[in-house]
Formats: C-alpha cells, structure tokens, sequence
C-alpha cells in the first residue's frame, strides 16, 4: 500500500485485532477498552475485540505462571520475588486460592506478579488454566464492553468526533479511572493484608 494511503483508520482495521491481542497481554486494561471503543467505530466486531483480549491476557498470564513454575531462576523473575507486592499475593494466595486466582487481573499493580507468584506455589497447573481462562474471558468481556459503552456515550454526548479526538477522551478517561483504581487497590490491599491471618502448622 503507498505510504500516502496510511493513516490511523487504516492501521487499527489491518493490524487493530493483533494489536489489541498484544496490549492485552503487555499492557492490560488501557488496550482492551481502547478495543472497545474501536469496536463502536467499527474498525473490528465486538466479539473480535473481547476474543483478542481475553486470549491476549490468558496466554501472557500462562506464560507467567510457567516461567514460576519452570523458569525461576530467571533474572526478571528473581526481581519479581524480591517486591512488597509478592508478600502479598503469597499471604492471599495462601487465605483464598481460588478467588484470587480468579480476582488478581482486577486488582491495580498485581497483574504480572500474580502468576509468577501462583506458579512458585503448590497450585496444580491445570488448575490454574482453567481458572485463569475464566478469568481472562469474564476480564476482557467486561473491559471491552465498558470501552464500548463509552464510545457509546461519548457519541451522545458530542456526536461523531473524528478518531484522534474520540481516543484523546478516552485517554483521559482511562488515566483517571487508573488513578482511582491504584488508590483503592493499594488502600484494599493494605486493610486485606493486615487483616488476612497467616495459616500455621503446614
């Protein structure tokens, strides 16, 4: 395709689908809902986008917990263990297994610590598939469709906008909704830490 035929719309309708598989597993949140608001421009269906999120965040996710699991030795997984935040999924692990596994993907800052740390414990590996596959398709589901939503509402509420404009709101959004998440999260997890008693005597 010439050069002079590029531009943002062409891009996101050739490549957006793998792109969105890609940030799902690399970045997170900002990537699928972003996903959602190009499936309401419909540069891709909604269902491609809430596919391409949830197998982008499931494969990354697997790739964690095997690297834990098979791979500890690693240098990035090392520096993982060393931080506050493996304390912590270690202590929640321990209390509530199965409802973390199936939460931490919600929970700000814990994204790629989480399957490191599962996969250093006792879980059973089948079991953190099936989990975590639950997990990523109810994850990429809600995330897409809230950024569909909101291209939705963004429509109603100053019409059409060109894309650029239309992904600056959201951008902004995203950075906000972030910012109120880390906050909770860090205030919710300091009060479940404290509170969560240490199982003895294993």
């Amino acid at each position: 395709m010439p050069f002079e035929h590029f531009s943002l719309e062409t891009l996101i309708s050739q490549y957006g689908v793998l792109a969105l598989f890609l940030g799902a597993a690399f970045e997170g949140e900002t990537a699928v809902f972003l996903g959602g608001v190009f499936a309401h421009r419909h540069f891709m269906s909604w269902w491609e986008a809430a596919t391409a999120a949830a197998l982008g965040s499931f494969a990354a996710d697997q790739a964690w917990f095997f690297a834990g699991r098979y791979a500890n030795r690693l240098a990035i997984v090392q520096r993982f263990l060393k931080t506050d935040a493996t304390q912590k999924v270690n202590q929640l692990l321990e209390a509530h297994p199965t409802g973390f596994i199936l939460a931490f993907r919600f929970i700000y800052g814990m994204r790629t610590v989480s399957p490191v740390a599962i996969g250093l414990s006792s879980v059973p590996a089948a079991r953190f598939v099936i989990l975590n596959f639950i997990a990523a398709v109810v994850w990429a589901v809600l995330i897409t469709t809230i950024g569909y939503l909101f291209g939705n509402a963004v429509e109603l509420l100053f019409g059409r906008l060109k894309l650029h404009l239309h992904l600056v709101i959201a951008v902004f959004v995203i950075a906000a909704v972030v910012g109120v998440l880390a906050f909770v999260s860090r205030r919710y997890l300091t009060t479940l830490f404290h509170s969560t008693p240490t199982r003895s005597g294993k």
